[in-house]
């Protein structure tokens, strides 16, 4: 399900495509019609036959047919409820699609707020009476727990032929979303987000839950950056014609352990690897294996070496990069035995580093004269004075292991001109904490002000304190050096 936060997001998602078979629904870009997890054509009238994470020839036509006309006459019929009441729920907009039923932005009229129905229409239930026992236990093994990592289903149902599940509206967007806008993330960003997903599903592998599905598209990201799972055990079944027979899977092939595709039922270890896949994707932008066909990635999958997640041009630790081949070990037995140990692993090589993003969201929510941006591992932010002046400063960390990386906040004062040497020299043997320096920036040679901290001490009170001071410092070097405000 994809999250929305206002009527014109609401707009957006309404003309979203759907691919049935992919379970997702997502914005055409460029007028192109191709589903962007199978990479085949995707009808604008949600007649999609297309097979979640590859464009397998081989997939039994009549399979994949009817479910697919059923799922666009589905989505129809559960559309038309937008704008009416279901029971004590008015529907007020579409948040997206899946295998396993629809999710619309609703009104709990009698409790006064808003939530997320995932709504089962009546013509799937018919077409496959096992969707109706899958969604509901789904929605009892989801209310079952109970953690800042997973999505809350309140209560569960049944109104004019409508199975509904009610759940907590998450107003953000999905892992997979911000992977596809924003491409990978910086390496400690990765680890925690992986971190608090394994956190989530640890929790429901205590329970004895196993979620068969997870990916960065059922994982919604909060506006203040918490993960949180959702989806269990609605995995999407396709079956394979291999030789004379006719097999059945259930997952999202990209994702699946290599002894799924051997015929193993699904596991906390297959899990496990399907959270490694995530964490890769997290780390690169891309998955670690594609292929035309369901056959090729699975020769892939059990096969192939892990790909190089150090080649990208990002600055990857080697420890990150052996807690990752663990996840994705091609042997169950090689990988933790559930989420609990993988969190265990992701904390260990994570310390007790926090990542920027969510230390600068803790830091500046309150604060609107400053605003960031991400560039690669590095974040520019934009800093404006009481007194109208502004200032350029920079968050980036080290190049040291994950345990000794430091953070290197910078301002900008003005161009590094020769005529201003002797000043800047005799200014920075006064400077207490910090110093001036001369870096190239957006290339052109300017005086900066730098200051570093230990990022696995650093909090967010100390890192808005000292982006301040060093802007503010900055400044006053940038006032007495040319009298003006350059920045």
């Amino acid at each position: 399900m994809s999250p929305m936060s206002s009527n014109g997001r609401n707009a957006r998602l309404m003309a979203a495509v759907f691919c049935p078979q992919c379970g997702i629904s997502y914005s055409p870009r460029n007028g192109g019609t191709l589903c962007p997890t199978c990479k085949t054509p995707v009808d604008q009238g949600h007649t999609s036959t297309c097979v979640a994470g590859a464009a397998e020839a081989a997939v039994e036509e009549e399979s994949t047919a009817a479910p697919s006309r059923a799922s666009a006459a589905a989505a129809v019929e559960c559309d038309a409820l937008i704008g009416k009441t279901l029971g004590v729920y008015r529907l007020e907009g579409l948040l997206g699609a899946g295998a396993m039923g629809r999710v619309y932005l609703a009104r709990h009229l009698d409790l006064h707020r808003s939530c997320a129905l995932k709504i089962l229409p009546p013509r799937l239930a018919e077409t496959d009476p096992g969707y109706v026992d899958r969604f509901l236990n789904e929605g009892r093994d989801q209310a079952s727990l109970v953690h800042p990592n997973v999505v809350t289903v309140h209560a569960i149902g049944v109104e004019k032929g409508f199975y509904f599940l009610e759940m907590e509206f998450v107003p953000g967007r999905s892992l997979g979303s911000m992977v596809g806008e924003e491409g990978a993330q910086a390496p400690v960003r990765a680890t925690t987000l992986s971190l608090r997903v394994a956190e989530g599903l640890g929790a429901a592998h205590l329970a004895g839950i196993v979620h068969r599905d997870l990916k960065p598209d059922n994982v919604l990201l909060t506006h203040t950056g918490i993960p949180k799972l959702g989806d269990f055990g609605l995995a999407k079944r396709f079956v394979v014609r291999q030789g004379a027979d006719h097999v059945e899977f259930a997952g999202t092939p990209a994702y699946m352990a290599p002894e799924l595709f051997h015929g193993a039922a699904p596991s906390p270890a297959s899990d496990v690897y399907a959270l490694g896949v995530s964490y890769f994707q997290l780390l690169t932008g891309r998955l670690p294996f594609d292929a035309p066909t369901i056959a090729q990635l699975r020769e892939l999958v059990t096969d192939a070496p892990i790909p190089s997640v150090r080649n990208r041009g990002q600055r990857i630790p080697m420890e990150m990069v052996e807690c990752l081949h663990l996840l994705m070990a091609k042997a169950p037995e090689g990988r933790p035995a559930s989420a609990l140990g993988a969190a265990v692993l992701l904390q260990a090589v994570l310390g007790e580093a926090e990542d920027l993003e969510s230390l600068l969201s803790k830091a500046f929510r309150e604060h609107r004269e400053i605003t960031w941006r991400r560039e690669g591992e590095s974040y520019r932010l934009n800093v404006s004075f009481a007194n109208g002046r502004k200032q350029i400063a920079f968050i980036e960390p080290s190049g040291h292991a994950t345990a000794e990386r430091m953070l290197l906040i910078s301002s900008v004062c003005c161009p590094a001109e020769p005529s201003y040497y002797e000043t800047a020299l005799r200014l920075n043997s006064e400077i207490l904490h910090g110093a001036l320096a001369i870096r190239e920036i957006d290339g052109q040679a300017v005086f900066v002000m730098i200051n570093n901290y230990p990022w696995s001490t650093v909090d967010p009170e100390e890192i808005r304190r000292s982006v301040l001071e060093v802007a503010h410092r900055a400044d006053a070097i940038e006032t007495l050096l040319t009298g003006q405000d350059l920045n």
